[in-house]
């Protein structure tokens, strides 16, 4: 495995399995992948933390560099302690912004030419994958972490374009399949 890409959430997926990673494959590149619309890792500027006991915990205020973005589960409105730590490790070598729009149209292909209905984070992990694939060497391999399915996002802006009932090519093709008569009881 030349390259894993994930995004992030709470951070763990990245921080757990970015420590593994790389420490069974150091040379491995981990490419995390954020909101074009909310850079917070990006940005570069950190996260204000409240002190409580002596340790830094919970934010203490949202993040400035963030604003509202479609790609649900990623990227709240503060960079969270377990990303915080995956940082503070070096686990990641690059980072990708994923614009929101091409994240939901990569999810659609991703359901029309590949079957895997993802939501729009899977799609916007394939969307940092493809351009990490631009510029990888021949024959390297990638591991795009894709953690959910869009079963939940039906009524979110992924699925706004694709109407509720079918139209008339739509049930032509519906009745051009047989359906299985089952045996009288």
């Amino acid at each position: 495995m030349d390259y894993w890409v994930t995004g992030y959430g709470t951070g763990g997926t990245f921080a757990g399995a970015g420590k593994v990673i790389k420490a069974a494959r150091p040379d491995t590149k981990i490419i995390l992948s954020e909101p074009k619309a909310a850079p917070l890792i990006s940005s570069g500027t950190p996260q204000p933390r409240k002190e409580v006991l002596g340790e830094f915990g919970a934010p203490a205020s949202g993040h400035p560099a963030w604003t509202a973005h479609p790609i649900q589960g990623w990227t709240p409105n503060f960079i969270p302690k377990v990303a915080e730590e995956g940082l503070k490790l070096n686990l990641h070598d690059q980072i990708v912004l994923v614009d929101g729009n091409d994240a939901m149209a990569t999810a659609l292909d991703l359901a029309k030419h590949e079957g895997i209905f993802c939501g729009t984070s899977g799609g916007a992990t394939m969307k940092a994958a493809l351009e990490v694939c631009k510029t990888a060497p021949a024959g390297s391999s990638l591991l795009v972490m894709i953690p959910d399915t869009a079963d939940r996002y039906l009524s979110t802006p992924l699925f706004g374009a694709i109407d509720a009932e079918m139209n008339e090519e739509e049930q032509v093709i519906s009745q051009s399949t047989p359906t299985a008569q089952l045996p009288a009881a």
